[in-house]
């Protein structure tokens, strides 16, 4: 946009060029959600117990390049009461368990177009199915079945109130009544996000909880809608641990290998969160813990901490990113 500014003089010229670069913008982000689209799918197909959680994000992050993307973050795979930010360190051995409520939050950018969405799944048998007529209301399945459905429902209800000149407040209004109605808590401090080129949290913030929020929102913007679901409290809280980090500026470092790492991060990460896998072979093995811990403590780079639902209860997650129109909103991760 910046390169419009500088060249172009005359209004008139100036609109035409707006509204063909403004095509080209939802060309490409439509191209990212059909990705994502494509790889959420998937990944519901590529679950199961006993997997390593690392397997589970290293298969999504593949075929998000493969498919002619990059990932805008790295995948999140976050179960049960973990709710957000957990991504597989090195070597992690953690795996996926029978029982598991699974929340997969993936994102792919082309050319920095950014389309982010996420969807829980519930872990059971192999040879059963789901109950979701709520026939067997005190079952541990059927609860965590009913979140994933809250979730969704809450996700439509919000959707539906999206246009052009709304409040924010009546989006978080729509997805709290939604699942207040199913006996359930939305995470009050956990919310969607409006998205920009290369900038994923851009903003707008887009509340899961009623509150007096008047900030409209306008044709064209892109939105992250995020509901969280649970039977708790509906607050998270940062646990001690970190795999997912954002570089923040730039730092005087005497350690060779962490002012290496930095200009690294720096270079491919300005604006993209990453995780501590995707720099592992650009740095000798023996020094990247301590070239990482000496960025964190220059506040070179910024962790991102793993969120834990604050009661220790399980938590269901959907989301969807949306163009809003002067109507209603074009959803590109359907």
């Amino acid at each position: 946009m910046v390169v419009l500014y500088e060249y172009i003089f005359r209004a008139k010229l100036f609109c035409i060029t707006f509204y063909v670069c403004s095509d080209f913008m939802i060309e490409k982000y439509k191209k990212a959600g059909k990705i994502v689209s494509k790889t959420r799918s998937l990944a519901v197909e590529y679950v199961k117990a006993d997997m390593k959680i690392i397997d589970l994000i290293k298969y999504v992050e593949g075929n998000i390049v493969e498919m002619g993307g990059m990932p805008a973050f790295p995948c999140n795979v976050s179960i049960n009461e973990i709710t957000a930010h957990y991504t597989s360190p090195p070597d992690d051995e953690s795996t996926i368990k029978k029982g598991d409520l699974v929340k997969i939050d993936l994102g792919a950018h082309v050319d920095g177009y950014i389309a982010d969405s996420a969807i829980s799944v519930f872990i059971n048998d192999d040879d059963s199915s789901p109950t979701r007529d709520g026939s067997d209301g005190q079952s541990e399945e059927n609860l965590n079945i009913k979140m994933i459905e809250a979730a969704h429902e809450a996700l439509e209800s919000a959707i539906c109130t999206i246009k052009d000149g709304v409040e924010l407040g009546k989006v978080g209004k729509a997805i709290e009544e939604t699942i207040n109605n199913k006996k359930f808590n939305p995470i009050s401090n956990l919310a969607g996000h409006s998205i920009d080129r290369w900038i994923l949290h851009s903003g707008l913030s887009v509340p899961n909880i009623k509150e007096e929020n008047t900030q409209i929102i306008h044709e064209g913007d892109v939105l992250a809608i995020e509901p969280f679901v649970t039977n708790g409290i509906g607050r998270v809280d940062d646990t001690n641990d970190a795999y997912i980090f954002m570089f923040l500026r730039k730092r005087p470092i005497r350690m060779v290998q962490a002012k290496k790492l930095l200009d690294i991060i720096e270079t491919n990460y300005k604006t993209i969160s990453f995780s501590e896998r995707w720099l592992t072979d650009h740095i000798d093995p023996k020094y990247f813990n301590r070239a990482m811990r000496t960025l964190l403590a220059s506040r070179a780079i910024y962790p991102h901490h793993v969120l834990k639902e604050k009661s220790n209860s399980r938590v269901a997650q959907a989301e969807h990113t949306v163009i809003v129109e002067s109507d209603g909103c074009r959803v590109i991760t359907e």
